[in-house]
């Protein structure tokens, strides 16, 4: 725990979550009292919209989930006016609704980028001082709301007919606690995302109702469970390397699972339960993270391609800390604690650039990096140009990577001491390898006759090796650059009608995405289904796919052996 202390990302995690502890607990208490635990999950849910707005239009993503939450707050108020009883279908259909926009958002304006899955999961990793502030203002507006209107909203909650004919009316005030609630599942976005945001609003509150009557006391103890949960999850988190947000959230379930159950137990029974909890935290607290300051320079690489060549250059003379894991999504990554404690020590950091990765620069800046983000894309001399702008996946083209590894080799040999001259030999090494693939792909793409040369895949992440290999990108089952947006039906009839009249004669699915819609337009198209393609990530270890050569290398081979109807194949050795 006091290793831990000493990192700047926990040490704001943790005034997050105390922050947050007040308000929570407190709120928590009327959520359960005047049973609004679904409009709760819903209002924290129905943020997507505003998420994806913010994010496709380029501000402050907290103010397009705060506005979504005073719209759904607001339509729920309007729709249970007339019938207060009738609050869970009006929650429900604002729910769908806000929903529904979200996607039609995601799919067919913007295509969602990782900042709304980091908002929609939680990111207690990388609060800043926006998320330190919405925290306070939400536990302030809970504290001020229940001081002015406690009284009428318990009223209303334990005897609603008798409060109503005794001149309580509910209206404003339930306006003022709907807001209230949607101020704070905003505010705890950034701690544990707007899926889990029940987590802190209501779990704690629901669990001590189970051991207490009165209202103070039960105020008092959820606002103290709620924090006790919230520390003790990112400690443990910490210790376990888990997402902050899922853990906290499962302790909460396990914490009201075991006192229900003791609510029958007897006496001893419970004392035991409470000894063995206190010994397991106290237990986990003696664990520390995994450790890799071994007096070597730390390198960070963000994906997976880069975390390969990072390796491959510098051999020992640096330790390399791959944030993405294989077969990961680069638009869908979710910081644990070792990937910013290794950020934080880092001594340099190398990106993809081009949007791929645009998170790494909030987890380097919540983490406390003191090294300059290389985003190392940037610096290659292709730059293909897709309907959406730049094209991120530009490691497809084997002449890219030659020039990414001269940039890695340059940036790292000045970290490495007296290896600085073996790891440029290796870059420049590493360069001609990627060089020599290069030709080889161009030669085994030529084996194809040319009005074949017509490529369909999962999403848009093949415009650069089709320009480069001289392949004529049809479409993509999800017209974006990010697998996070959907295909809509009249995405996939057009797209249907596009591949008969093209004569195309494969579909490709990717190794990231579900396959299954791939194969069921080439089945509709009477196209065959190709093989699955390496797309944003490599794959794991003992596949063809494990390092970069080795799945530019299968998806040549891939692509070929599709296109031909296997006649052909390209047989790259050593790659």
């Amino acid at each position: 725990m006091l290793d831990a202390l000493q990192l700047p990302f926990f040490q704001r995690g943790l005034a997050e979550v105390l922050l947050l502890a007040v308000g929570a607990g407190l709120l928590g208490t009327w959520i359960v009292l005047r049973g609004l635990a679904f409009f709760t999950h819903a209002v924290g849910t129905a943020t997507f919209p505003g998420l994806v707005l913010a994010d496709g239009l380029g501000f402050a993503p907290v103010l397009g989930a705060l506005g979504a939450a005073v719209l759904v707050a607001a339509g729920v108020g309007l729709l249970g006016r007339r019938r207060p009883d009738a609050h869970g279908a009006a929650t429900a259909l604002v729910l769908c609704g806000a929903l529904a926009l979200g996607v039609i958002l995601a799919s067919d304006v913007f295509g969602t980028q990782a900042g709304v899955d980091t908002l929609l999961f939680g990111s207690l990793l990388t609060v800043g001082t926006i998320d330190l502030a919405l925290a306070a203002a939400a536990s302030v507006a809970a504290v001020a709301t229940t001081l002015v209107l406690g009284p009428r909203w318990l009223a209303v909650g334990f005897d609603p007919p008798t409060a109503r004919s005794q001149g309580v009316r509910s209206q404003g005030p339930d306006t003022v606690l709907l807001a209230a609630v949607a101020l704070s599942a905003v505010g705890v976005l950034a701690a544990v995302g707007a899926l889990l945001a029940t987590a802190l609003l209501v779990v704690p509150a629901a669990t001590m109702r189970l051991v207490t009557s009165r209202l103070r006391a039960w105020q008092l103890w959820s606002i103290g469970l709620a924090a006790a949960e919230g520390v003790a999850g990112l400690w443990l988190s910490y210790v376990t390397d888990a997402p902050p947000g899922a853990t906290i959230a499962v302790l909460g379930g396990a914490v009201f699972a075991l006192v229900a159950w003791a609510q029958g137990a007897g006496a001893r029974t419970r004392a035991a339960l409470a000894v063995a909890a206190v010994a397991g935290l106290a237990a986990a607290g003696f664990a520390t993270g995994p450790a890799t300051d071994d007096g070597r320079p730390q390198v960070v690489a963000t994906t997976t391609q880069l975390g390969d060549v990072t390796r491959a250059i510098a051999g020992d003379a640096a330790h390399v800390t791959q944030l993405l894991q294989p077969a990961a999504d680069p638009h869908e990554y979710e910081p644990r604690p070792s990937d910013v404690r290794a950020v934080s020590h880092a001594d340099l950091i190398l990106a993809s650039g081009r949007h791929l990765d645009d998170w790494i620069g909030d987890v380097a800046g919540d983490a406390g990096a003191g090294s300059e983000v290389v985003r190392v894309g940037d610096a290659v001399p292709d730059r293909v140009r897709t309907d959406e702008g730049l094209d991120p996946h530009w490691w497809h083209d084997a002449r890219n990577m030659a020039a990414a590894a001269r940039v890695i080799g340059e940036r790292l040999a000045p970290e490495v001491g007296a290896d600085g001259p073996a790891v440029r030999r290796r870059a420049a090494a590493y360069a001609r390898r990627a060089e020599r693939l290069d030709a080889a792909i161009a030669r085994c793409i030529a084996q194809v006759p040319r009005d074949g040369r017509k490529l369909v895949t999962d999403h848009d992440a093949f415009a650069t090796f089709a320009a480069r290999y001289g392949l004529q990108v049809v479409g993509a089952v999800i017209s974006s650059r990010t697998t996070q947006a959907q295909a809509s039906a009249g995405d996939v009839a057009r797209l249907t009608r596009l591949i008969r009249r093209e004569h195309v004669r494969a579909v490709f699915p990717e190794r990231a995405v579900d396959p299954r819609l791939a194969r069921a337009l080439a089945r509709q198209a009477g196209a065959r289904v190709g093989g699955r393609l390496y797309a944003d990530a490599l794959g794991p270890r003992g596949s063809p796919g494990a390092t970069w050569a080795g799945s530019e290398a299968a998806n040549a081979d891939t692509i070929v052996a599709g296109l031909t109807s296997g006649r052909r194949r390209c047989r790259i050795a050593g790659p």
